[in-house]
């Protein structure tokens, strides 16, 4: 399954849209066989069709596993002692390797935030968000914030 740009999304609150852009490191789970998996990749967020960007060899297990079953989910957090600010997204989505525009944009949009990357023999790979929640203890312990 390959994802091509299509927009149209419902708009994101922009306190997610913050939050995945300050961050650049993402968890994602993959299950195959009822065998879950999970990886840690640099990403960066694609606002217009809220989407998160990232690279990994299909050599992986989770590379491979992404041709059996796209759909994952994962997470992206604040790492802190402090309760009171804890925050982080858990999400859902299906993930692909881009085509056409999206797979032009997201590249140039990788590349700039990881200009190393161009050195690199790696796939580029989208996960089109279809569900986010999103905790923020600055808004009240156990404040969630949720997508769509």
């Amino acid at each position: 399954m390959r994802l091509t740009l299509t927009g149209g999304w419902k708009m994101t609150d922009k306190r997610i849209v913050r939050f995945f852009r300050k961050h650049h490191v993402l968890t994602i789970a993959t299950t195959v066989e009822n065998e879950p998996w999970c990886a840690n990749c640099f990403y960066v967020y694609l606002e217009e069709e809220n989407t998160l960007v990232f690279t990994t060899d299909l050599k992986t297990r989770h590379g491979q596993e992404f041709l059996k079953n796209p759909e994952v989910a994962g997470s992206v957090v604040l790492e802190t002692m402090i309760v009171g600010k804890i925050r982080g997204i858990q999400f859902r989505g299906i993930v692909s390797e881009p085509e056409g525009e999206l797979a032009a944009k997201a590249k140039w949009a990788y590349l700039k935030r990881f200009p190393p990357a161009a050195l690199m023999d790696t796939r580029l790979w989208v996960v089109m968000l279809t569900h986010i929640k999103m905790t923020d203890n600055r808004l009240g312990f156990g404040k969630k914030l949720i997508w769509p």
